[in-house]
């Protein structure tokens, strides 16, 4: 198809049928430039005003890997591949021509939770854009021979992955076994299985109104919600996929060479049953190191300073995550290191962590670096979108970032104590990748 986008007012004219059914939109307590609406169907909308000369809008739904079955496992991976493929209403030339031509960028990303299709363009050129976005997210079609050519994609995303993503991914299938235990990969014997039936039954059954979020950055929000409000989304609440932790699991995989990397965790929170505490991991996670502050600077983090203190010069690296999903988490950290080092370095954090204890100078400089790169990652558009995005997608509510800063400010040492304890006597899960030579088992530790 050649380049045909019409230029004509279409989404004002959608936007502008979808003002009478919709909910009236209010600023949140306590903000003047986010919003946040809550349409009849369930479909949450939230939108935050902003200068950039670029705008941005995502459809999300609650789709990721958690929701597939052993069946079906690497579904959301296809569909990450396919995106931009033959719609019910563009070809993939004109889907990737158009989009060429007003200078935009469309793309697809997921986890083990949400599928986020995502506009970024400039606002003059909003329309002609939110029109392939609305038919990529919501018009597929799925044709045989265009899936068959993405299985090169999908062999060339598994050979790329980094030993540290390998090992993140087989900690959630040690610790959760099923749902968040997915993989975010295809598995290798699902290449060229997933068939169109496959994806169309899936998308039917987990791309519904009461599962999606439509959210924006530099766009009104009336404008937002009469878009969202006319999107082909059938309506429904899909299934729930529940995913309880097991601790005291492990997964290696033994690959041979110099490195060894290594994830270990223990049971966090989740944003949907305590959001109070899921702030409090965070804010441990700081104090327990998120790698050096300051360009070749030192792990200041307690855990960090452990293992410097154990391995000296000798390279290795090191950060501590809060994995927070909406009704569970992971709490732990990850360590690269050369395989004679990696076991000692491994007891050095891991009586760290067991430790419980965090003195208050470790807790007010673990508060300040969170909230810090909260703020610092939020001033870019594209980050703010994300937030907004996961807000709405999960907790199906959304604060600002003043708010959240408000949070963040909120939580005391005892709260933080209180997690670390917490810590300290939870079950631990253990994922490693590459020469396990002297990496412990998790009954060992």
């Amino acid at each position: 198809m050649a380049s045909s986008a019409s230029k004509a007012p279409l989404f004002r004219s959608v936007a502008i049928r979808g003002f009478a059914a919709q909910a009236a939109s209010k600023p949140l307590r306590g903000s003047s430039d986010v919003h946040s609406t809550v349409l009849p169907n369930k479909l949450v909308v939230a939108s935050a005003e902003s200068a950039t000369p670029i705008s941005r809008v995502s459809i999300l739904f609650n789709a990721g890997s958690r929701n597939e079955n052993y069946d079906n496992l690497g579904t959301t991976h296809v569909l990450r591949a396919a995106a931009g493929l033959t719609t019910k209403g563009s070809t993939t030339f004109a889907i990737t021509r158009n989009i060429q031509q007003i200078g935009g960028n469309l793309s697809v990303t997921s986890d083990r939770e949400v599928i986020a299709y995502t506009l970024e363009v400039t606002p003059n050129h909003l329309d002609t854009g939110l029109k392939f976005l609305q038919d990529v997210a919501t018009g597929q079609v799925f044709k045989p021979w265009e899936l068959d050519e993405t299985a090169t994609r999908l062999r060339e995303d598994l050979a790329r992955i980094p030993g540290q993503v390998r090992a993140m991914d087989l900690l959630h299938r040690a610790a959760f076994r099923s749902a968040l235990g997915n993989s975010i990969f295809c598995p290798k014997h699902q290449i060229g299985r997933i068939s169109p039936e496959t994806l169309q039954h899936y998308v039917a059954s987990n791309f519904t109104t009461n599962r999606t979020a439509v959210v924006g950055v530099g766009i009104d929000h009336n404008t937002l919600c009469g878009y969202a409000q006319n999107l082909p989304i059938d309506s429904g609440a899909g299934k729930e996929n529940s995913s309880p932790f097991v601790g005291g699991t492990e997964a290696r995989l033994d690959r041979g060479g110099q490195w060894a990397h290594v994830a270990i965790a223990t049971q966090g929170e989740g944003w949907n049953t305590n959001p109070k505490e899921a702030l409090a991991y965070h804010v441990l996670q700081y104090a327990a190191g998120v790698g050096p502050w300051t360009k070749r600077g030192n792990n200041n983090g307690i855990i960090g300073k452990a293992i410097t203190g154990t391995l000296g010069e000798k390279p290795f690296g090191f950060g501590a995550f809060n994995a927070t999903y909406s009704d569970t988490g992971l709490f732990g950290f990850i360590l690269s290191a050369e395989a004679r080092d990696a076991g000692k370095a491994i007891e050095a954090a891991v009586k760290t962590l067991r430790s419980g204890s965090l003195t208050s100078d470790d807790i007010a400089r673990g508060k300040a670096q969170f909230r810090n790169d909260f703020l610092y990652w939020v001033e870019n558009g594209e980050n703010l979108a994300v937030d907004l995005g996961a807000q709405a997608a999960l907790c199906r509510s959304v604060l600002s970032p003043a708010q959240i800063v408000a949070e963040i400010d909120a939580i005391s040492a005892s709260d933080v104590n209180a997690v670390a304890k917490k810590v300290a006597s939870g079950k631990l899960s253990l994922a490693a990748v590459g020469n396990l030579a002297t990496v412990p088992h998790v009954d060992q530790l």
